[in-house]
């Protein structure tokens, strides 16, 4: 813990929630940990913080988070503290900086996570150790199963060798030993999307042996497919736990579809014995690399330079529109309308500095030019740094996503990209739209069970410690709430406001946000924020 917290913090006068309910307690908070919830006499010394009116709760976690290289950003870091959340999941979607020196994922991933500003190496270990001291916000980490076969294999797109699948095997049980909580995957992504089944279930044998959770961006595009992205994650987790003679628990990224969908499939795998949770944010479309949708994955898995040199290639754009693009409209989420569906939200170049929040329709329009043309000359001008808004087609009210967020198995994730000019509203909104849209106006949840999904079990099922209750002993990551105002302020149109409602932020302790804005360290102090091994 670090020194710049006062000697003894008392909130005083609020209700406090976790999710077992509400009651109206003092929160001693000492040595950065909750030690007394009751009735608190105050010492002259203390530090009292009149939480009258307010939700005392613990921190929230983001389950899914792009912050991975940029929670040395005290941007990213306010806007997180604003919506309560004061720990993220790094290492999502199988691609992020370690194992290795970071740089696949600082290509790749340039348009979701951006560079790391100091990691160059070392391993799992060394990525929590570079949170250590450097942020306001915790970060747990997931091993990404892309980045462990882009380090043994390469860019091939040929199955793994027994020799290459056991290396990628030593890898994972590195990062594990050294403090991930799983393993992820990206199976629409590159490599991943060129891993069988057998190979992935490999790779979770020390998973299952250390109790971490398989965390994976399913194949396949979601939506109406669903079913054949949860029986591949079915089959993985059967396959590890015959190698392994452990169960091996499993978590769904971002599950996005109609609510019979994602539930029916939710039942499929409890009835098939396995132990599954899945993460879910509160918007209707998604984001992503604008590549990932709209270039062969056999382009995307090839070096930069040689991507870019097709996409200038008079031939392979001809090749590209005749044999590639047909196959878009066959996309799951977007359809034959696909043009009219995706809006630029991060283009690298400043020369397209004005199609931001424009479709691909309207922008090609604007440009004189048809959508074809138009997205491979951007992916090209932007060397392929560039990503995009996808609207679903088939729009889903409120009660809708109430159904999907009331199954015990949901905890909150954002899916939040902060990079781009014109970002999706989830990276600055999502935990506050959890609790305006889904406590305060439907009452879907109850403030305790807005605890339970957002914190609790996030952090009970990824073992991050004594966190998601305020209890003595726990560690206290804690939120002051306004129940009446707090509120997401990003929209679709405006992306870039921080969430309201949220004003006063401990992390370990130690205020990280007061009055809403950020809190420095004290002279000679390290910032509270910690790589969290599993515990």
């Amino acid at each position: 813990m670090t020194d710049s917290a006062p000697s003894r913090i008392i909130l005083s006068g609020g209700t406090v929630v976790d999710a077992s309910g509400e009651r109206r307690a003092d929160v001693t908070i000492e040595h950065g940990l909750i030690t007394d919830v009751g009735d608190a006499t105050p010492r002259p010394d203390d530090t009292v913080i009149d939480c009258t009116g307010r939700l005392v709760m613990p921190g929230l976690i983001d389950a899914h988070s792009h912050a991975d290289g940029l929670l040395h950003d005290e941007n990213v870091q306010r806007s997180l503290l604003r919506q309560g959340v004061t720990s993220i999941i790094a290492g999502q979607d199988g691609v992020s900086y370690a194992p290795g020196d970071g740089a696949y994922a600082s290509e790749y991933f340039a348009a979701i996570n951006g560079p790391h500003p100091t990691y160059s190496g070392g391993g799992v270990a060394a990525y929590l150790a570079s949170a250590d001291g450097t942020s306001r916000v915790n970060t747990a980490y997931l091993v990404p199963a892309g980045t462990v076969r882009f380090e043994v294999c390469g860019r091939s797109q040929e199955p793994a060798a027994e020799a290459e699948r056991e290396a990628m095997s030593n890898l994972v049980h590195e990062g594990m030993r050294d403090g991930a909580v799983g393993l992820s995957t990206g199976l629409d992504y590159v490599p991943g999307i060129f891993q069988s089944a057998e190979e992935i279930a490999a790779l979770c044998v020390p998973v299952a042996e250390a109790g971490g959770v398989y965390v994976s961006h399913m194949r396949g595009g979601y939506e109406a497919n669903s079913a054949a992205g949860v029986n591949e994650i079915a089959e993985i987790s059967r396959r590890a736990g015959s190698l392994s003679g452990a169960a091996l628990r499993v978590h769904v990224s971002h599950f996005h579809a109609e609510a019979d969908v994602v539930l029916a499939q939710l039942d499929a795998l409890e009835a098939s014995g396995i132990d599954a949770t899945f993460d879910s944010y509160p918007y209707i479309r998604g984001c992503s690399l604008m590549g990932m949708p709209l270039l062969p994955p056999e382009l995307s898995a090839q070096p930069i330079e040689d991507i870019l040199r097709t996409l200038a290639d008079p031939a392979e754009r001809d090749r590209l529109r005749r044999d590639w693009f047909p196959r878009i409209a066959n996309n799951p989420s977007l359809g034959p309308a696909w043009p009219d569906m995706i809006t630029l939200a991060h283009l690298s170049t400043p020369a397209l500095s004005w199609a931001h929040r424009l479709t691909l329709a309207q922008a090609a329009e604007r440009a004189g030019t048809d959508v074809i043309d138009f997205v491979l000359d951007t992916l090209l001008a932007c060397r392929l740094q560039a990503n995009i808004i996808m609207a679903v087609r088939y729009e889903r009210p409120v009660t809708e996503l109430a159904r999907i967020f009331s199954h015990p198995g949901h905890i909150g994730g954002s899916d939040g990209i902060f990079i781009g000019a014109h970002p999706h509203p989830r990276a600055r909104g999502s935990f506050a739209r959890f609790l305006r849209e889904y406590v305060r106006e439907t009452g879907t949840w109850s403030w305790a069970d807005a605890v339970a999904h957002l914190s609790a079990a996030p952090a009970a099922r990824f073992g991050l410690g004594q966190r998601g209750a305020i209890v003595p002993g726990a560690v206290a990551d804690v939120i002051v709430v306004l129940p009446d105002a707090v509120a997401d302020a990003a929209t679709y149109e405006e992306p870039l406001r921080d969430s309201v409602g949220i004003d006063d932020v401990f992390v370990a302790g130690v205020p990280v946000l007061a009055a809403g804005e950020l809190v420095a360290a004290a002279s000679g102090s390290e910032l509270p924020g910690r790589g969290l091994r599993r515990a």
